[in-house]
């Protein structure tokens, strides 16, 4: 599981990606270069090189002790110009840059915590597309994120099915559910109770009156395999990453009126300033365009921009709701437990588990009531939730469970909308130049490869046009019309 501890510390990190101007001509060109740390071939700069190193090692010999030197230059540090900023290095933030550059490569031959699932089987028709897009991008991941004389991506894409279990209660919601999804092309089935427990004996199937079951495009597959095959593949057409902090705007203010003829100040973002970490030391970063892609902390972000801070009854004093919600996911071993056949099983009850490789291995989770939200200040596991929570449903639904024995654990964040738990893609009606791309409240890593590309259709035609996506803007939150997801994992 140590892919997946890796995944969380990469999601943590605040990134800045840059999708580079063209190279540009005279001071310009050097500008690029040295902000970059990139090698200079003019006879100047090499021997201005030769002299830093010589000084370095002067400063560093006459000081007691250590390696350090105040001449140490830093090779992360951001450009000084880039077209535009992406802000966060999730998945979600390195699809838009891969998809940027991919149409810009079309358009010059003139012809983008999470348990690590997919699935079709949600709510609304939106999501349902994005994961059909999505689960096509994975299946042919090569053909997009091979990179020439590099390994080929294997990302473990097991296609194994969910399979949704419904008590009487909620039964009527799975079945127009299922006609949602059907409608939207999901290849989907309905089970009873006996036919559930007749494909999967170890299964109690006591309170369930109805189970969903993904017929194909659904499973599992290794999220950092897919974090790092974008970042490759970005990297390698010409993206430049940067391992810092955005921690300002610089931007101007337009006074404008509204519709209704109210007044309000539109502001359009000049430059990002990009904090390195562990250092004083920060870039200031002209752009044209900035992807707010931060995840679980983008509506801290979009703060220093003044949202939210308007009169309440104005477009400007309605916030980001997004916010971090902490989750734990659990490893645990049990030998005697379901085969190579077990689904990602999400139970009533607010449970789930899937298999987790070989060896009799599994992982499991829940979604805390919502007065019992845990303390997003820190990552560490509560683990009396799993005793309390999570292992009694487990034990109740699959009985050889009673006899597992977790063996690690860790937490993340969801950058969890508030407002109706979907995913919130486009502009800020008072920033002319900042997208988001945010809001996705658990389901932001599967549908990341289509969410990528949707922000990149955006920002380079101006429109959606591949998947209308366009009732997940930030109108629909000013206009208080929430498009709520009843399947939330």
């Amino acid at each position: 599981m140590s892919s997946w501890r890796r995944l969380h510390a990469t999601v943590r990190a605040a990134r800045g990606l840059f999708a580079p101007r063209r190279p540009e001509q005279g001071a310009a060109e050097w500008s690029r270069s040295l902000s970059t740390g990139s090698p200079l071939r003019n006879d100047f700069f090499k021997d201005l090189e030769t002299q830093l190193a010589a000084m370095r090692k002067k400063a560093s010999d006459a000081l007691p002790g250590g390696s350090w030197t105040p001449l140490q230059e830093n090779p992360d540090l951001a450009p000084e110009r880039a077209d535009i900023v992406i802000v966060g290095g999730g998945v979600v933030g390195w699809s838009v840059a891969y998809w940027l550059k991919q149409k810009e490569r079309y358009s010059q031959a003139s012809t983008v915590l999470s348990a690590g699932g997919i699935r079709q089987q949600f709510s609304l028709p939106e999501n349902i597309h994005l994961s059909l897009a999505s689960a096509d991008f994975m299946r042919n991941i090569n053909e997009h994120l091979g990179v020439l004389n590099d390994d080929p991506v294997d990302l473990q894409f097991n296609q194994s099915g969910y399979l949704f279990l419904a008590s009487e209660k909620v039964a009527h919601i799975m079945e127009e559910n299922y006609s949602t999804q059907r409608g939207a092309g999901a290849k989907v089935l309905l089970l009873s109770p006996a036919q559930v427990k007749q494909k999967f004996p170890w299964i109690n199937t006591a309170g369930v009156a109805l189970a969903s079951y993904g017929l194909e495009n659904e499973g599992s597959f290794d999220p950092w395999t897919l974090l790092n095959a974008f970042r490759r593949k970005a990297v390698s057409m010409g993206v430049i990453q940067c391992r810092g902090e955005v921690t300002d705007f610089n931007y101007v203010t337009s006074r404008v009126l509204s519709p209704d003829g109210k007044e309000m100040d539109l502001r359009r973002i000049k430059s990002v300033k990009v904090q390195m970490p562990n250092s004083l030391e920060y870039q200031p970063v002209e752009c044209a365009i900035v992807v707010n892609a931060a995840g679980a902390f983008s509506a801290r972000l979009v703060e220093k921009l003044g949202i939210g801070f308007g009169p309440k009854d104005s477009v400007a004093g309605v916030p980001l709701p997004v916010e971090p919600r902490k989750r734990f996911v659990y490893v645990y071993h049990c030998p005697d437990g379901p085969g190579l056949d077990t689904p990602f099983v999400v139970d009533y009850s607010g449970i789930y588990f899937r298999r987790e490789g070989l060896g009799g291995n599994y992982i499991a989770g829940a979604s805390p009531e919502e007065g019992e939200e845990p303390d997003t200040s820190n990552l560490e596991v509560d683990h009396q939730f799993f005793e309390d929570k999570i292992w009694p449903s487990l034990a109740s639904r699959v009985p050889a469970f009673e006899k597992l024995k977790v063996t690690s654990a860790w937490a993340g964040y969801y950058d969890y909308n508030t407002f109706d738990q979907n995913g919130i893609i486009g502009m800020h009606p008072l920033i002319n130049n900042m997208y988001f791309a945010t809001g996705f409240s658990g389901h932001g890593l599967q549908h990341a490869p289509a969410v990528g590309r949707s922000v990149a259709e955006l920002i380079l035609d101006g429109n959606f046009t591949t998947l209308n996506l366009s009732s997940l803007g930030f109108q629909r939150i000013l206009a208080r019309e929430p498009r709520l997801e009843r399947n939330i994992v």
